[in-house]
């Protein structure tokens, strides 16, 4: 009796595990701008637009304490039928270098290869934003997808938008 109690419990536990891993992980700033108790102000510096993908950098204020966060923003807007739906993501300035670096080397040493085989690579932040690449049959294709979990969230780049994200990403550094 005492096994069957502790399997069920383990079973429990990791059904519990597993439907936790589903929500939305968040960037340090998404946690920063949602304590409760404070007055938070958010101002929005526009960066540039990618494939209508806009690119800003947010000021988080919290006016009580009189604490400051900034981060990255990249929005989307995606169409469907009946209604337009807001796709978001928010990279901490601490993950802008990360992002920088896989960039290059996707421009200077993945992209240039033709794998035989069906290749992803990938970034990934700590909120779930994914910048990669990924070849079928020799031919590269580049994306950003802003939430880890919604497969309309996908901004479709060519690979020379990837020099223009970069840029925009050398822009926004200078600013956080």
């Amino acid at each position: 009796m005492k096994k069957v109690i502790i399997t069920l419990s383990i079973g429990f536990i990791c059904l519990f595990a597993n439907a936790q891993t589903k929500e939305k992980d968040l960037s340090n700033a998404e946690v920063f701008s949602a304590k409760s108790g404070t007055l938070m102000q958010k101002e929005f510096v526009d960066i540039g637009t990618l494939k209508k993908c806009e690119i800003k950098v947010i000021y988080f204020t919290d006016l009580i304490s009189n604490t400051k966060q900034a981060a990255l923003k990249f929005e989307y807007e995606v169409a469907s039928s009946y209604s337009t739906d807001t796709k978001a993501a928010i990279l901490d300035p601490d993950e802008i270098d990360g992002l920088m670096k896989s960039i290059k080397l996707m421009q200077e040493k993945v992209i240039p290869t033709t794998p035989t085989n069906y290749t992803e690579v990938s970034y990934r932040s700590r909120g779930g934003f994914e910048a990669g690449c990924f070849t079928s049959k020799g031919t590269w294709s580049t994306y950003l997808k802003l939430e880890k979990y919604d497969s309309k969230s996908y901004v479709w780049l060519t690979i020379e938008d990837l020099a223009t994200l970069y840029t925009y990403l050398e822009q926004s550094k200078a600013k956080l």
